[in-house]
């Protein structure tokens, strides 16, 4: 089977980007970015791959979800992932957003941090219950034979934790992406994208268009 995907293509018409458009800081042009995502309920709006490079230079990506902003993007994993293992060798990461819907994209530079055992702890206890045994259950990343063993441990973890609270497992936390770069994409006619990148420098953040 051969699929011929060089006629696939749209146009992008819903709009432009330019300088007034723009806040002066890039989180908090990002944060209108994602809310205006969030009001027109696009699906999964907070849904970002994150890329790592593992020790020999193999990128990596996977979608996770974001779940806070402040001076960095904020995501949770378990420490012994694939993911979590490679930004323990090499911090530095990349995010992507991806809102097809309204022709938007925001790519994120920037080196990754644990964040504390404290605020890990404070979002663990505010998930679904389903998930925190999740969050137990699984050696994330690493091989399991069958589906059926997942759930048997998933069910060990539930008679375990049956009479009290779940604590936050000490393999399972947060990590804070802090950002160096940040570019916007606004889809335009003809493939004349609007590109704009945010670079840190020692007296705050620099902005210059690109081209498409």
């Amino acid at each position: 089977m051969s699929l011929n995907l060089e006629d696939l293509r749209r146009d992008y018409l819903m709009g432009g980007l330019d300088h007034a458009d723009l806040d002066d800081d890039p989180i908090a042009q990002f944060e209108r970015w994602l809310q205006q995502a969030i009001d027109l309920q696009l699906k999964d709006p907070t849904a970002m791959t994150v890329a790592t490079v593992d020790a020999s230079g193999q990128p990596s990506q996977r979608i996770v979800l974001l779940k806070k902003v402040d001076h960095g993007f904020v995501f949770y994993t378990n420490y012994g992932s694939r993911k979590a293992q490679e930004l323990a060798v090499n911090p530095k990461v990349s995010l992507h957003f991806p809102w097809h819907d309204i022709e938007r994209q925001v790519k994120v530079c920037g080196v990754a941090e644990k964040i504390s055992a404290a605020e890990s702890a404070k979002y663990f206890l505010s998930r679904p219950k389903e998930s925190q045994l999740a969050a137990w259950a699984s050696h994330q990343s690493h091989p399991v034979s069958t589906r059926q063993l997942l759930m048997q441990q998933v069910a060990r973890m539930k008679e375990k934790f049956a009479n009290g609270e779940m604590p936050a497992p000490d393999f399972w936390g947060g990590f804070r992406v802090v950002p160096t770069e940040i570019e916007f994409w606004q889809g335009g006619a003809n493939r004349l994208h609007d590109r704009f990148q945010y670079t840190r420098t020692d007296s705050g953040w620099a902005r210059t268009r690109l081209a498409p």
